[in-house]
């Protein structure tokens, strides 16, 4: 089996903050990606697959570097094509007492089967669905025409397996599904499509991130529309949309936590 790449692992604050709490999450970014959007802001690590291999012995020893560092959770960006090394590292690690939640943090990219295999050993499945429109998904992510349907049938079965978010009594997440969404430019991403299917295909109390903050990265000033950010008047829009389609757990940075 192949190594995993890893570009850091470090404790992050930057994530929502039923993740990172104030202890922030142990977060550990893969090197490469399956999507390789032409927008993407992590392209170093993405595209051009920056960072070093590791062995699944020390992948399990960044587990438990992030537990012994008080962080609230694992925090695991873009692990797609790495899944057979996590759960071997996994296996590892909580033989060595590894007690903090696994988040799965990707770009909603993924094969149904390999999602069903993740069942009971993910706590909180954090995916993006990027596009509801096959058409811009290729043109945009790598001729990733069949975007909306691999996402559509991987957060179902994610949603199925550990449901909406669960949190404790310090609005820290325990267990469930944040789905995020980013705004783009010209409504590219489907946004009111993509609040209504939440909604009609999940629950109303999906916990949604719907993210304003695209900036034009790496090719994306080649693209007539993404060479911009998003306008206030697209961002209020988006959450109107999410209103309308009955959404009621939108989240938002001024979630409550209370540190204990």
């Amino acid at each position: 089996m192949a190594q995993a790449k890893v570009f850091s692992f470090d404790r992050r604050f930057a994530e929502e903050r039923p993740l990172t709490g104030w202890r922030g999450s142990g977060c550990i970014f893969f090197s490469h990606c399956n999507l390789l959007c032409m927008y993407c802001q992590n392209w170093e690590i993405n595209h051009r697959g920056d960072g070093a291999p590791i062995s699944d012995m020390k992948l399990a020893e960044l587990f438990l570097s992030a537990q012994e560092m008080g962080c609230h959770c694992i925090d695991l960006v873009t692990p797609t094509h790495i899944v057979p090394n996590i759960v071997s590292a996994l296996e590892i690690a909580a033989r060595r007492g590894l007690r903090l939640p696994l988040v799965y943090n990707c770009g909603g990219y993924e094969g149904l089967e390999a999602v069903q295999l993740l069942d009971g050993v993910i706590d909180i499945y954090l995916p993006d669905f990027k596009y509801m429109d096959g058409k811009v998904a290729a043109e945009l992510s790598s001729g990733a025409a069949d975007y909306p349907e691999r996402a559509a049938e991987a957060i179902r079965e994610m949603h199925r397996q550990v449901g909406d978010l669960v949190v404790d009594e310090n609005g820290l997440a325990l267990r469930g599904l944040i789905v995020r969404h980013l705004i783009l430019p010209d409504n590219l991403g489907g946004t009111d499509q993509f609040v209504r299917w939440v909604a009609r295909e999940l629950s109303p109390y999906t916990v949604v991130n719907l993210m304003g903050q695209y900036w034009p990265a790496y090719q994306a000033p080649r693209h007539p529309s993404l060479k911009r950010r998003i306008t206030l008047a697209e961002y209020h829009r988006a959450f109107a949309w999410a209103h309308e389609a009955g959404l009621k757990r939108l989240y938002t940075p001024d979630w409550p936590i209370r540190r204990s």
